[in-house]
């Protein structure tokens, strides 16, 4: 009888702020610009050079914060963590080990088994080191403080998780309540959301847990299932054998579905962890983390009951809809301007939808207004142009955001809805097909939708479908 194996798993999820500015100084935290351009004494690590907090960090840390169930603590204070790397320009990492901002939260996941509550040990601010470029050509390797000093959050959770999905759950939970409070846009791609694994397996029953490792690298939510997976086989595998796992950093490779050992693991002793001296601990007042509160969004979850309850939408529809924040804005100001939720949701759900997939874009990158789909939607719904004009429209709003009546306007698109004109084609039509008429007399039903077509060619798709149907049948 071969043993039952369960994985236990926390997370430590880093997420960079979305501030104007660093953490401790001025310079622009913008993703990408030309190596070493954002940078200042300060985050350069310059020997006299201070820093000075962003308010705006304490804030978006406590916004977090409450909509994960945490306790803030009401005063805080940062820490020095002391460590040599070339990404690190002071030679230490100013964090928060001894009182962090926000303390014993939880968020709520559902998964095929139901829900279930994953606890949150803390949040912490800290600064993002630099970054190493590895020169294959010089054979040497080359620093951007670009991102030194951006602001971090990092997430640490309770090792309440227990396979992949339960994961991949909680990282969307926590994602999209970031996105929601506007304080980061958590693009894994750009590391602006990152997730550290730790792993550990135990015999099913087993009171103690097991030795973890910790596995980084991780930048999409498939390399972090295949991750996990493959490190719960590793584990096993050496229990099986009688061998002992060691506790250690790996780095998981996603294009080998493999990990290989970075580093035995360090403890917080080896940081030599103080209070950092160059700055006063942060008193945080009841009235602050009141102001804070009363500026939170509607989340997700309380948007989905609403949509249900006030738009009439299927559960299906509101779930993709409030599934990025991007998308939810859209559907709400477009409605707000047409008051047709119903339509507006079929465009986001069907040809947005379709259009994303085809570019391999994701909902945060749209960037068509509101108001240039609400008016397609009022022009299709009044009959002014038919249904595949409207798709033709769409497609340009998607691509140039243009303005659909001006559109349909310059092009000559509107539908004809003259009697007069369609009569005339459609005894055009009659007279040149003369098989399809007696086909139709005959019985056949499809003989119709053929003159319906070569109708609608005529008037080069302009003609209102319905009205063609009619006046063909009554000539017939």
């Amino acid at each position: 009888m071969s043993k039952q194996y369960e994985t236990v798993i926390g997370l430590e999820v880093h997420v960079e702020l979305a501030t104007k500015t660093k953490i401790f100084c001025s310079c622009s935290t913008e993703f990408g610009g030309a190596p070493n351009t954002h940078t200042c004494p300060v985050c350069t690590g310059m020997p006299g050079s201070l820093p000075v907090l962003n308010k705006k960090v304490v804030e978006y840390a406590m916004a977090v914060g409450l909509a994960t169930n945490c306790q803030i603590t009401r005063h805080c204070k940062f820490d020095r963590k002391n460590y040599f790397y070339p990404d690190n320009p002071q030679n230490y990492q100013i964090s928060q080990l001894y009182a962090p901002i926000c303390r014993n939260g939880y968020v709520e996941i559902e998964t095929e088994s139901g829900s279930k509550k994953v606890g949150i040990h803390e949040i912490h601010m800290e600064e993002d080191a630099g970054k190493l470029i590895h020169d294959e050509w010089e054979d040497c390797s080359l620093v951007d403080y670009n991102r030194s000093g951006v602001p971090l959050i990092e997430i640490v959770s309770e090792p309440d998780m227990r396979s992949a999905e339960e994961v991949i759950a909680y990282l969307d939970k926590l994602r999209l309540i970031i996105q929601y409070l506007g304080a980061s846009d958590c693009k894994l791609q750009e590391g602006s959301m990152r997730a550290d694994v730790n792993l550990s397996v135990r015999e099913v029953g087993a009171k103690e847990f097991g030795t973890r490792t910790e596995m980084k690298n991780l930048n999409s939510f498939k390399a972090i299932g295949r991750a996990i997976e493959g490190e719960r086989a590793r584990q096993i595998e050496l229990l099986e054998e009688g061998k002992q796992v060691i506790q250690e950093t790996r780095r998981w490779d996603d294009n080998k579905e493999a990990s290989h050992a970075m580093r035995s693991k360090e403890d917080a002793q080896d940081y030599r962890y103080f209070p950092e001296p160059d700055l006063v601990p942060v008193d945080i007042s009841e009235e602050w983390i009141e102001e804070v509160r009363s500026r939170q969004p509607e989340l997700r979850t309380e948007k989905l009951i609403r949509y249900k309850e006030e738009f009439d939408i299927p559960e299906y529809d509101a779930e993709i809809l409030t599934g990025s924040k991007q998308m939810a804005d859209l559907f709400e100001a477009a409605t707000a301007l047409c008051g047709k939720p119903k339509k507006v949701s079929n465009w986001l759900m069907v040809e947005t939808m379709r259009l994303l997939k085809e570019n391999g874009q994701e909902p945060e990158d749209l960037k068509f207004s509101p108001e240039h789909l609400a008016k397609l939607v009022d022009l299709a719904d009044a009959g002014s142009i038919n249904s595949t004009v409207a798709k033709e429209v769409f497609e340009h709003i998607f691509y140039e955001d243009i303005d659909p009546e001006a559109y349909v306007e310059e092009k000559g698109l509107k539908t004809v809805n003259d009697e007069g004109a369609l009569r005339e084609t459609v005894e055009r039509v009659i007279a040149a097909n003369p098989q399809s008429v007696a086909d139709y007399k005959g019985g056949k039903e499809k003989a119709l939708g053929f003159l319906v077509g070569q109708t609608m060619k005529e008037m080069k798709g302009k003609a209102n479908p319905g009205m063609v149907n009619q006046i063909l049948k009554e000539l017939l």
